[in-house]
């Protein structure tokens, strides 16, 4: 393969920008309240909703099959990847539209969304490894600003629309329409996310880079840098997965939200993490990706805090302070996940260590949500109840969430920033 010229290279990093605005997209129709809308129109409960948020973190795991594929390019596979998996999400609006009984749509619905994030993540390493390859190091944080800024200010337009429409529909009667619409929306984006991909070039690795797996992974899990960046993605998913996988159906359900107005008060939160984006990538380009996360986590704090105080009366409003603070912690955090990887661990490395913390961090994810369950069930039957405290079952989850939030915060400062060794 001939070296990419600087020009493709340049509409390369632009395809990018396009291909994450498209993905983030499909991405929303498929996560928080339009999620609990499908599961609620199938029967499912709020745990069991909770439980299939969090497959997205299950999902995670699979990235250790990312390692298998040792190409040096891999443009071909990524591609073919993701027009599967957006498939798949298509389809989980069209289960609620088939005759099948209960018995049968629910677990082709479970099927079908794990099938899904199981495909999106065996691809999802090699995917990043190649795109953020294009962009210049000391211009990462700048890029992935500009990149995200894109992407949330479609997804606010976007949110707000296909929250007006699900609600129109849903308060006529004609729940099925919505979902027909949402179905084809999704097929129109992935014809668009999949030509991002096709016009964008690829740099090869090195032809030794990806031989030999074994030693690769020997010598990444010798890397300290390595465990270090994997238990920061492990205190973080631990802290997300304890609560936000619920804060769905909590707000549609015991705070009475309509998806119209979570959809305006979600935009405010990208409002605030678009204002705040770009001082997010500057300060990592000046300092560095573990010095910002470590003051967004500070920030990923004050919102939970709003969370731990939102009862119906004060829903609305701890909600929007939520999503204010929690979009201006996110402006630098989702940023500095990915970054700290091609900050500390070499470019041929990188692609193995991103799938390695990821899928420790995601299994954790996973587990943590599946092991609180059955306590927001136990609140829920007991009257909103815990230890004769009238509490919602959200509260309590948010309370534990803060906790390994403040872990993550102390664990930055004392071990990730006084690490100075990068790539």
């Amino acid at each position: 393969m001939t070296k990419p010229s600087v020009k493709s290279i340049k509409r390369s990093k632009l395809m990018y920008i396009f291909e994450a605005a498209f993905e983030y997209l499909i991405s929303i129709l498929v996560n928080g309240s339009f999620l609990a809308t499908l599961t609620r129109e199938l029967g499912m409960s709020d745990s069991l909703t909770g439980v299939l948020s969090s497959i997205i973190s299950l999902g995670c795991l699979f990235q250790l099959l990312s390692l298998s594929i040792r190409r040096t390019v891999v443009k071909r596979i990524v591609i073919l990847c993701s027009i599967i998996n957006q498939i798949l999400f298509m389809l989980l609006y069209i289960v609620p539209l088939t005759s099948f009984e209960g018995t049968i749509r629910i677990p082709l619905f479970i099927v079908l969304i794990f099938s899904a994030y199981l495909i999106y993540n065996i691809a999802h390493p090699k995917k990043i490894n190649w795109l953020m390859s294009l962009v210049e190091d000391n211009y990462r944080g700048s890029f992935t600003a500009n990149k995200e800024i894109i992407s949330l200010i479609s997804g606010m337009v976007f949110s707000f629309v296909m929250g007006t429409v699900i609600d129109y529909f849903s308060s006529t009667g004609k729940i099925r329409v919505a979902f027909i619409i949402s179905a084809f929306v999704i097929f129109v984006l992935m014809v668009l996310h999949s030509l991002t991909m096709l016009f964008a070039v690829e740099k090869p690795l090195p032809s030794n880079a990806q031989k030999d797996l074994k030693h690769s992974l020997l010598e990444l899990l010798k890397n300290k840098n390595t465990l270090h960046i994997a238990v920061i993605f492990l205190l973080h998913n631990i802290s997300t997965y304890i609560s936000t996988p619920f804060y769905g159906t909590y707000q549609i359900g015991e705070l009475g939200l309509s998806l119209k107005f979570v959809s305006i008060i979600v935009l405010s939160g990208s409002v605030s993490r678009i204002l705040v984006s770009k001082f997010w990538g500057s300060y990592a380009d000046k300092n560095s990706f573990a010095a910002m996360i470590e003051k967004c986590f500070i920030f990923l704090g004050f919102a939970e805090v709003c969370v731990i105080f939102a009862t119906p009366s004060l829903g609305k409003v701890m909600f929007v302070l939520y999503y204010i603070l929690h979009g201006i912690a996110s402006g630098g955090i989702n940023s500095a996940l990915i970054n700290l990887i091609f900050e500390y661990i070499p470019r041929e490395k990188a692609a193995d260590a991103l799938a390695i913390t990821q899928a420790v961090a995601g299994l954790t994810g996973f587990l943590t949500t599946l092991c609180v369950s059955p306590l927001i069930s136990h609140i829920q039957n007991s009257g909103n109840t815990l230890f004769g405290i009238a509490i919602y079952a959200q509260q309590v989850l948010t309370i534990i969430a803060l906790f390994f939030t403040v872990l993550a915060i102390l664990y930055t400062r004392c071990v990730l920033t006084k690490n100075k060794q990068k790539a």
